[in-house]
C-alpha cells in the first residue's frame, strides 16, 4: 500500500513538473494524446464497472465511467477552443 502511494504521489509531482514545462504550441496535441489516453481509461472503468466485485465495486466502476468520460468530454471542448483560438478572424 505504501508503495502505491510514493508512485501516485511520484506521478503527480513528475505530471506537474513536465506539463509545466511545455511551450504553449505543443498545449494541443499533448491534449489530444492525453484524450487518447483517457478514452483508454473508459474502457478499463467500463470493466470494472461490469466485473462481479460486488455492489461497492460496481459503484467505483460506474463513478469511474462518469469521472472518465467527463474527463474525455471536456478535453475535446478544451482542445476544440484552443484551436479556434489559432484561427483567423472571420470577415
Amino acid at each position: 500500500m505504501i508503495l502505491l502511494i510514493f508512485i501516485f504521489i511520484l506521478s503527480a509531482f513528475l505530471g506537474f513538473e513536465l506539463i509545466a514545462k511545455v511551450p504553449s504550441q505543443l498545449h494541443t496535441p499533448l491534449m489530444s494524446g492525453s484524450n487518447a489516453i483517457s478514452g483508454i481509461t473508459i474502457v478499463g472503468a467500463l470493466i470494472a464497472a461490469g466485473t462481479e466485485g460486488g455492489p461497492v465495486g460496481t459503484t467505483l466502476g460506474v463513478l469511474a465511467v462518469i469521472f472518465a468520460t467527463v474527463n474525455v468530454v471536456g478535453g475535446y471542448l478544451v482542445t476544440d477552443r484552443m484551436l479556434a483560438m489559432f484561427k483567423g478572424k472571420k470577415k
